[in-house]
């Protein structure tokens, strides 16, 4: 049975004022259901595994409010990071932990923040990368893509085997320009990259070992120390000096370049709530196209001569939106966001500049 390890990091700072360092997306129900993201990613991986078998990665300061949300899980499958060292360390740890359990487990990371329309359809995607896993690969799940997307990274691949549902990947490619975005979705080679992996843990940490020796011997004694009295103090003296990088840099390149990654491509309706704007496409709207988070919230929202909004109404307050259209509205007890569809990506540049003014308490 698969092991599945969940990092759950990250402050979403495009989701700003809703999202915030302390209390970050994952958190956060934006499934159109009472669930959270992080709620949502457990209970899709249901029929993979078992909660035993569900392990989360996260920070010191979140650690109280996962284990409140996930009541199913086993304190132990609870993994404090005691800084962010990136998706790496946190991965690696896991694999470790898991590894010193079961030494020929296989092990899936899956992001705590993504939203699947079609779990089914992911299921069946994910079974195919376990198959391809346990004949030693490491693998990817590749979402097929929908449009010339800018704002993700691509895996390219090889030609198919007759008979295997995997195809090798060449290499990772960077988040490309819009005229190269649209030559990736031509040539039919080239996947959204959604960073879910599956993998044997041993063969992911002899690659670890190959590629970065360092962090392979850190995480090698982190793991030995984990669950004994010692396991705060080495936790603490080694974890600061890992290296801060992804696993995509890290493995999976030059696993890439040497052979060693297949995908198996998904179409299940996969989306990274990467914005207000994104969350205003997938979620419900109503009759103008509006989508309002939160309906609970009272005295609630008030649209009139409105449409294509995305509302986010969290202080207790009326929101009221009068004559106005294409916009994202975001009502916090300490912070309102208002600014058009179209610059949702840009709300990051405001969280940057608080940080810059030393206002962290509103990040």
């Amino acid at each position: 049975m698969l092991y599945a390890v969940i990092p759950a990091g990250g402050s979403g700072t495009r989701l700003w004022p809703l999202s915030r360092a302390g209390h970050p997306k994952f958190l956060h129900p934006l499934t159109g259901t009472s669930s959270s993201l992080l709620q949502a990613t457990v209970e899709r991986l249901a029929p993979l595994t078992t909660p035993d078998r569900t392990l989360v990665v996260t920070g010191a300061a979140h650690v109280a409010a996962v284990a409140r949300q996930l009541t199913v899980l086993p304190e132990e499958n609870i993994l404090v990071e005691p800084s962010p060292r990136d998706s790496c360390a946190a991965i690696a740890l896991a694999a470790a932990v898991i590894a010193a359990r079961d030494p020929n487990a296989v092990m899936g990371s899956f992001a705590a923040d993504h939203l699947i329309r079609d779990p089914d359809s992911w299921v069946c995607t994910v079974q195919e990368a376990v198959r391809g896993a346990e004949q030693g690969m490491l693998m990817t799940v590749g979402i097929t893509p929908t449009r010339a997307e800018t704002g993700y990274g691509y895996l390219e691949t090889g030609d198919r085997t007759e008979g295997v549902p995997w195809r090798p990947v060449t290499e990772f490619k960077e988040k490309p320009a819009a005229e190269v975005a649209e030559a990736y979705v031509r040539s039919g080679r080239h996947l959204w990259n959604a960073s879910m992996f599956v993998w044997r843990v041993d063969v992911f940490l002899a690659e670890l070992a190959r590629q970065q020796p360092g962090l392979h011997a850190g995480v090698a004694a982190i793991a030995a120390a984990w669950g004994t009295p010692e396991q705060d103090d080495v936790l603490g003296a080694i974890w600061p000096t890992l290296p801060k990088i992804s696993v995509d840099y890290a493995v999976m390149e030059g696993a890439a370049t040497a052979g060693r990654v297949a995908t198996v491509p998904g179409d299940f309706g996969w989306n990274d709530v990467g914005d207000f704007h994104t969350l205003g496409d997938v979620l419900p709207a109503d009759e103008a196209n509006n989508v309002v988070l939160g309906t609970e919230a009272k005295p609630g929202v008030l649209l009139r001569d409105s449409t294509n909004l995305v509302v986010v109404p969290q202080s207790g307050r009326l929101v009221a939106v009068l004559g106005l259209r294409d916009l994202i509205v975001v009502d916090t007890p300490d912070a309102v966001l208002v600014c058009p569809r179209d610059r949702a990506q840009d709300v990051k540049a405001l969280v940057d500049e608080l940080k810059e003014r030393g206002e962290e308490g509103y990040v």
